[in-house]
């Protein structure tokens, strides 16, 4: 079932967990499991294509992000991070991401994000530009938009 839901996702990456990402409570600092997303996150916007990463242009900024803990990742693992956009409004994409524990065969975390359409040069919040919109249907479908 793991496998299952890992393969119909859009974005997906694995990444070796070290050693120095442990804490004193004996397990993946919670911090970590931030920045597993952010990979998964900017991955995702990588595989599209269609958004501008370089901030000269109109460019993503993440505007809230929060985290479920499911399960204590350690070392020695390998973790899976898949992402996934699950509503496209307007003016913001919210995306989910999940991270798995390979060792453990079982999800560690889900982390919700919303992204804005931001110009870089205006220094202001703009709308999600028409090819961001599309690109993100074409994968996802009509029932995306909110």
């Amino acid at each position: 079932m793991i496998n299952a839901e890992i393969e119909k996702a859009f974005f997906k990456t694995e990444l070796p967990v070290k050693w120095g990402e442990m804490d004193a409570a004996q397990h993946v600092n919670n911090v970590n499991y931030l920045r597993w997303a952010e990979s998964g996150r900017i991955g995702f916007y990588e595989k599209l294509g269609s958004i501008d990463l370089d901030f000269k242009a109109v460019g993503i900024i993440l505007a809230w992000q929060d985290c479920k803990y499911i399960f204590p990742v350690t070392y020695p693992d390998t973790v899976t991070i898949t992402f996934d956009v699950i509503e496209l409004h307007k003016d913001r994409i919210i995306g989910e991401c999940k991270i798995y524990s390979n060792r453990h065969n079982r999800i560690a975390a889900v982390s919700k994000s919303s992204v804005m359409a931001y110009d870089f040069k205006a220094l202001k919040k703009a709308a999600i530009p028409e090819s961001w919109k599309d690109s993100i249907v074409k994968i996802y479908g009509d029932s995306i938009l909110k």
